[in-house]
């Protein structure tokens, strides 16, 4: 197994990741995006798309790492959607309807409405035209996004998010934008046991964790798993947190 220490969104972490996957799976995706941007002449844009909990962010940033020790002479620079979330206190004063009764947006701090998708869309345009702009990322510490904590400029960029295939209106637009897509599915209950831990240790007490998760971050997981569009590639996440090929999820071969 190879360790993978990382601070995303404010949180420290380590992820773990088998040799398999990285020399069967990683590595050669890889070196298909490189095939794929040298062909093309221009910025790559990749999306990932996955539900919470799935671990989409840390390993984008461990592909990032591990096209730079690999000596890719691509530029791989990895990115999120989530600092696109409506800032907290805009949360707070919306309201929404959610099982019959009226509650504060934030409550549901998560969901697809809960994204500025217009200046998400914008973005990832100007993205995939190859500009270089400034990017948020979202601090779960601060509970907001950081504007312009990135400065987009990779050759191939890496863009994760829960929605970024999610087939509604407005969001099916995303991907016309990508030159390939990834999907990670992986059991509902693994993806609560993460999500759970995950908000502990930004410092919520078990319980609060709990009724959070199983109010706010399973509909979303379950949006996503349910309603996202296919992708180029598909991959699930086992019970030992480790990571394979779909059957019938694609192939790590440039798209037709």
């Amino acid at each position: 197994m190879i360790e993978y220490r990382v601070t995303m969104n404010g949180i420290e972490g380590t992820a773990r990741y088998s040799e398999q996957a990285v020399n069967g799976i990683f590595l050669p995706l890889l070196k298909t995006l490189a095939a794929m941007r040298q062909a093309k002449g221009k910025r790559l844009l990749v999306m990932l798309a996955a539900p919470p909990g799935a671990g989409k962010s840390t390993l984008l940033s461990f592909l990032e790492r591990l096209a730079r020790d690999s000596g890719m002479p691509e530029a791989v620079q990895a990115i999120g959607m989530d600092g696109f979330h409506r800032r907290q206190e805009d949360l707070l004063r919306r309201r929404v309807w959610r099982d019959g009764k009226q509650i504060s947006m934030v409550e549901i701090k998560g969901a697809p409405i809960t994204f500025d998708l217009a200046r998400l869309t914008d973005s990832v345009k100007q993205a995939a035209a190859g500009k270089v702009i400034g990017w948020p990322v979202y601090d779960r510490l601060l509970h907001n996004p950081v504007e312009n904590a990135l400065r987009v400029d990779g050759s191939i960029v890496l863009l994760e998010g829960n929605y970024l295939l999610l087939n509604e209106e407005g969001w099916r637009d995303l991907a016309a934008y990508a030159d390939y897509t990834v999907f990670i599915r992986a059991d509902e209950q693994l993806l609560r046991t993460r999500l759970i831990e995950r908000r502990i240790r930004t410092g919520v007490e078990r319980n609060a964790a709990v009724r959070f998760v199983d109010f706010s971050d399973m509909p979303n997981v379950r949006t996503c798993l349910e309603k996202s569009m296919p992708a180029n590639l598909q991959l699930w996440i086992d019970a030992q947190d480790d990571y394979h090929i779909a059957q019938g999820g694609g192939a790590l071969f440039p798209p037709v």
